[in-house]
């Protein structure tokens, strides 16, 4: 592994396709980087935004049934078939420890500098949840000597279990460091809105969001990790969790290369083209709209706010290419609603170019909550969190792309959310006091994240769904409103989807003697899964 991997600062699309730089700090790839870290910061977290919207969220898509391949498109290859190579989905790779590189920089040159409290602190955070995502998707990958540059280019890999129990600890150290701050206020350097574009700009405090961020990222690897990880620490800080949406916006703008990322790459570039968007060239997945058509459950508030023309929108089952109709025959535009070039909804999914980019949903806070008080390891009322949960979700979609209300039409997320629940009063999915078994409580709750990610960070249902089996599909099935796997699949297991990814072809040829061999895409599990 050289360390070109990790300085490139990249904001990497659909897929492995190409590079697009916001803010970017490294000039030379071989040499260290030199800069403050109130420099470094807010690059780093518009970094992170980045690749979770564009590789992340684009990988988790296609694998966990959100969106299928449209009419009008060829050459999905292995999108379809999940014969993935060591050239499939390289950007999870590369961009994540590259932006592990900057939040690793950040932590090195401010250790024991009690003033830079705030920054050593958010760096931890960052690189905490920057090697769960590598770990999410590879399994083992080098973490204890992967930083260490030209006096370590082929680092040696560390086990996942061991890199989920050393992050854990990295967020209670980052809790201690930012209370440390807080307690010397007058010699601490305070995060002002250029060096922290994630939530200097909201209330509370600051600090005090980032520490129950920390709080909701420890609280999701000790979830996740289950009974396979003995932890140091099982506890969280009194300060809770997230109850509000963690976006980064440094400032998007209707400019080549300064668009929120998400947009850029679903829906429109900034001269107001879609050519070239991943919305013409998809369709929603059957198998997704059946959680708002009345299917499986009835929720056309958040259809239509999620998706163009619905309940009639288009859709097309994974790896169907006989006759997907295009997302707009007449007009081609992307399908999900709110995206065009001139005159949009600026709700939903994709709000605008100057929208915000979440890196974390408040609705993913309060059903990790709600498994942790079903499961034992933490105290509260599962229902309470879980129907937050499903507020959260409403609120989100509901917002505009300058992160208020909506002027009309969507004007009141709780009364909205209240008669979803009535709606569906009796289906267990999400009527909690129907799930009256802990199996269908998890079921539930892992089903209502898997609604509220849709296309915003579909990576975690991806992970959800691999150490969960929910969503619930049929093995086997090939009936689009049953299962999300593709038609295609070579997979020979019972669901006909891949475990894993390989590792890219980089390492095999860079580090070669330490990059796992005996990884098989459709048996060889990350350590969590089922």
């Amino acid at each position: 592994m050289k360390k070109t991997l990790y300085l490139l600062s990249g904001i990497v699309v659909l897929l492995t396709t190409s590079c697009k730089k916001y803010l970017d700090i490294n000039q030379n790839p071989n040499t260290a980087t030199s800069a403050t870290p109130e420099l470094i910061l807010p690059q780093a977290l518009v970094a992170t935004a980045s690749n979770l919207a564009g590789n992340f969220n684009s990988y988790g898509a296609a694998l966990v049934g959100y969106n299928a391949n449209g009419g009008g498109y060829s050459g999905f290859g292995t999108y379809v078939t999940y014969d993935f190579t060591t050239g499939s989905y390289t950007g999870l790779w590369s961009s994540t420890y590259d932006n592990i590189q900057d939040y690793s920089y950040i932590v090195k040159s401010t250790n024991g500098q009690d003033r830079y409290a705030y920054f050593n602190a958010i760096g931890r955070i960052m690189m905490a949840h920057n090697y769960q995502l590598l770990v999410d998707a590879y399994n083992n990958v080098p973490y204890s000597d992967a930083l260490g540059g030209a006096s370590a280019i082929s680092p040696k890999y560390d086990q996942g279990t061991a890199i989920y129990k050393s992050i854990a600890e990295q967020l209670d150290t980052a809790i201690i460091l930012i209370n440390k701050g807080l307690a010397n206020p007058q010699t601490t350097i305070a995060l002002t809105t250029a060096a922290d574009p994630l939530f200097t700009q909201v209330a509370p405090p600051n600090m005090v969001l980032w520490k129950q961020y920390a709080n909701t990222l420890k609280l999701r690897i000790m979830l996740r990790a289950g009974s396979k990880v003995t932890f140091t620490n099982t506890t969280f800080s009194a300060d809770g969790f997230l109850t509000q949406d963690a976006i980064v916006n440094p400032g998007y703008s209707k400019n080549s290369g300064k668009q929120n990322p998400a947009w850029d790459t679903w829906a429109y570039s900034y001269t107001g083209s879609a050519s070239g968007s991943a919305g013409l060239s998809r369709l929603p997945s059957t198998f997704a709209l059946t959680f708002y058509d009345g299917t499986k459950l009835n929720d056309p508030r958040r259809g239509s706010v999620v998706y163009k023309a619905f309940p009639n929108t288009p859709t097309n089952q994974l790896g169907n290419e006989t006759n997907p109709k295009p997302p707009n025959a007449a007009s081609p535009s992307p399908w999900y609603k709110g995206t065009s070039a001139t005159a949009f909804d600026k709700i939903g999914i994709f709000k605008g170019f100057d929208m915000g980019q979440p890196i974390m949903l408040a609705a993913e806070s309060y059903f990790l909550q709600a498994e942790a008080i079903v499961r034992g390891l933490i105290t509260g009322d599962a229902k309470t969190a879980f129907n937050k949960g499903i507020d959260a979700s409403f609120n989100y979609l509901y917002l505009d792309n300058t992160g208020k209300l909506a002027t009309t039409g969507y004007l009141a997320p709780a009364t909205d959310a209240a008669a979803y629940r009535t709606a569906n009063a009796g289906n267990y999915l999400a009527d909690f006091d129907a799930a009256n078994t802990n199996d269908k409580k998890i079921e539930a709750i892992i089903t209502q994240k898997y609604i509220a990610l849709n296309m915003i960070l579909s990576h975690e249902p991806w992970n959800e769904y691999r150490r969960t089996g929910y969503p619930a599909i049929t093995p086997g099935s090939t009936d689009p409103t049953k299962s999300f796997a593709s038609v295609q699949s070579i997979s020979t297991r019972p669901d006909r989807l891949p475990t894993r990814i390989p590792y890219p072809s980089s390492e095999f040829s860079t580090n070669s003697a330490n990059v796992p061999k005996d990884v098989d895409k459709f048996s060889s599990l990350i350590f969590w899964a089922k």
